[in-house]
């Protein structure tokens, strides 16, 4: 028998969306655009990564000042997750995720004309709650009502994985752009990232502006009771508390989050093992590229087998590969060294392409599907809040390499918990099955 007739969930959503709702190339046609709008959204707000001492002197600030920026889109971005799943749930998806796209680029053309500090602190202020409160929640929830029960996790791996794609490729053409006005035209630095600004924020303006077109996919089953106005928050938590399997898929969420945030620090970490900045920052580059491959190749895995399945493997043997990276140096492997680490990035958007699509064992009636997003994305993105610092006590006060196995052995110890996780979560939907079937 295969999966899905012996999952109860992929039957119930299956049978909500009957696969003549959707032509097939509509609905990959609507992926692609989401897969644009998230990989064009994003990379606006993070110029720095790129253009770190650029901004500083276009915009006449200091290094503490960028970071109370971050700080305060980040602290913005924590609290608008829980009410960005409920308004997902009450707002049609395409409508706030045009609201974001063009609110966001309209924010970047002010960005682009160097505004002073308060003007900063408006902007980001903003852009937290253009791609956090309107946007997060309603793309995921968008994403899931196109997929059939079968594509869940092909569609939440080509989001994930084409998001990084479209990101390297802009990353790409920005920098190219930046280059011809700075050294070929010789232009100034301000100049010059103002075409960087401009060229993602009309970007942004023209999805938004496609994306509005294209009608909603037709309403669930269970939206009526929506429709009827059966609108109560303390009930739908109520509902949404009582349902392990979410708080399962919440645990993996939040510790295959730690894995991703061990990538941040690689750079430094293999300048600190000998390696030098360009060859560390060219090994890293080449880990980003992997993001299309993990995310769509585990995606595909997952509906190809399991996605709880796939997760599980994907889970340990990033762990494994992180607990690695303690031992490594002393080997004297630069081989094995870099190959772990291209390696982990490969398993890390496996994972990412497939949490979200272990959404579907949970049973969520989907009116409160943008909610359960909200709370998932709470808990499970507070490493955003936590880790900098826990890497930053670590490696300042364990200067060299043992600051980095504490860091790396904490990673690893998390990463088993979310692996147990998963194994409790398929433990759980395998008795469900069997228990559905004795029913019958």
């Amino acid at each position: 028998m295969s999966k899905y007739a012996a999952d109860p969930v992929a039957v119930q959503a299956s049978a909500a969306l009957p696969v003549g709702n959707h032509d097939k190339g509509s609905r990959y046609v609507q992926l692609l655009l989401l897969v644009l709008a998230a990989g064009a959204i994003y990379p606006i707000l993070y110029l720095r990564q790129v253009y770190q001492t650029t901004m500083l002197d276009v915009f006449q600030i200091n290094h503490s000042q960028l970071g109370y920026l971050y700080s305060m889109l980040g602290t913005i971005f924590l609290l608008s997750y829980l009410p960005s799943g409920w308004l997902a749930d009450r707002i049609a998806p395409r409508f706030l995720i045009f609201f974001s796209l063009v609110a966001t680029g309209a924010l970047g053309l002010w960005y682009s004309s160097a505004p002073s500090m308060n003007g900063l602190l408006v902007i980001f202020g903003c852009w937290g709650l253009t791609t956090g409160l309107t946007f997060w929640a309603s793309v995921l929830k968008r994403v899931k009502m196109i997929a059939q029960a079968n594509e869940q996790g092909r569609f939440f791996g080509i989001l994930d994985g084409g998001r990084g794609l479209v990101e390297a490729l802009l990353a790409t053409a920005a920098l190219a752009l930046f280059a011809f006005a700075t050294e070929t035209r010789g232009q100034s630095a301000v100049e010059g990232f103002r075409q960087v600004v401009y060229l993602y924020s009309f970007t942004c303006i023209a999805i938004g502006c496609v994306l509005v077109l294209l009608k909603d996919p037709k309403p669930m089953a269970d939206t009526a009771a929506v429709q009827q106005g059966r609108f109560n928050l303390l009930s739908d938590l109520a509902t949404l508390a009582k349902i392990p399997e979410l708080w399962l898929v919440t645990a993996i969420v939040f510790c295959g989050y730690h894995i991703f945030w061990a990538t941040y620090s690689f750079s430094d970490y293999l300048q600190s093992n000998g390696m030098t900045a360009v060859m560390a920052g060219t090994i890293t580059t080449l880990k980003l590229w992997m993001r299309p491959i993990g995310g769509i190749g585990g995606g595909w895995l997952g509906d190809r087998f399991s996605n709880v399945s796939v997760l599980i493997v994907a889970l340990s043997l990033a762990t494994l590969s992180v607990a690695g990276l303690m031992v490594f140096p002393g080997l004297n492997s630069l081989g094995l060294l870099i190959g772990t680490v291209i390696f982990i990035g490969l398993m890390t958007y496996a994972i990412r392409g497939l949490y979200w699509a272990i959404l579907d064992t949970c049973n969520i009636p989907l009116r409160i599907t943008g909610l359960a997003i909200g709370i998932v994305s709470v808990v499970g993105y507070l490493p955003d809040a936590f880790i900098p610092l826990i890497n930053g006590y670590l490696t300042e006060h364990f200067p060299g390499a043992l600051g980095y196995q504490l860091y790396f052995g904490y990673i690893a110890a998390v990463g088993l918990l979310g692996t147990l996780a998963a194994l409790v979560l398929r433990a759980r939907v395998k008795r469900t099955t069997l228990h559905h079937k004795a029913g019958a």
